[in-house]
């Protein structure tokens, strides 16, 4: 698909950026089911920055292994701002890492709403002590919708671990 090599390309970038830096990225994903994770291990050399990488698809997994307090899900839901603010600073303890990578969304072909329709992707990028949350809504399948994510995620933390 279209964005094989765009992933292939921006993961490489982005282990480029983390060996220069000397720092370390984790992952925290949900809808992606690994896609991020995979992406970036796919670059020869991510043993240099990458430990541990989480895969947290259930509500008590986000609970559980990232700390993702049981009141954010029951009040915003997995797919949320909140959420993944959360995931992002859970999976950065618990990887003992500087950046982290959460990302949580409706992939499809089911489960979307009025508020949160199919394709709803929220995302949140953990930096030392800053973390930013961004939101995108794709468009297509299932398969469109995660690889869209994937991309999106890996180009958004690039740029965030780049500034």
């Amino acid at each position: 698909m279209e964005h094989y090599k765009e992933i292939a390309e921006y993961a490489a970038q982005l282990g480029a950026i983390l060996t220069n830096k000397g720092v370390t990225i984790t992952t925290a994903e949900s809808c992606t089911g690994g896609g991020v994770s995979y992406a970036l291990t796919d670059t020869p050399g991510s043993s240099a920055y990458i430990e541990r990488c989480f895969v947290t698809y259930s509500n008590q997994a986000k609970h559980e292994l990232l700390g993702v307090s049981q009141q954010t899900l029951d009040q915003y839901g997995a797919v949320s701002e909140q959420t993944v603010l959360e995931m992002a600073r859970g999976a950065q303890r618990a990887a003992n890492a500087q950046v982290a990578i959460a990302v949580s969304g409706i992939a499809g072909p089911s489960g979307g709403s009025v508020d949160k329709p199919v394709g709803t992707v929220w995302f949140a990028v953990a930096n030392g002590t800053q973390v930013l949350a961004f939101h995108q809504v794709f468009a297509g399948d299932r398969a469109s919708v995660r690889l869209q994510a994937i991309e999106f995620a890996l180009k958004k933390t690039m740029m965030v671990v780049n500034s």
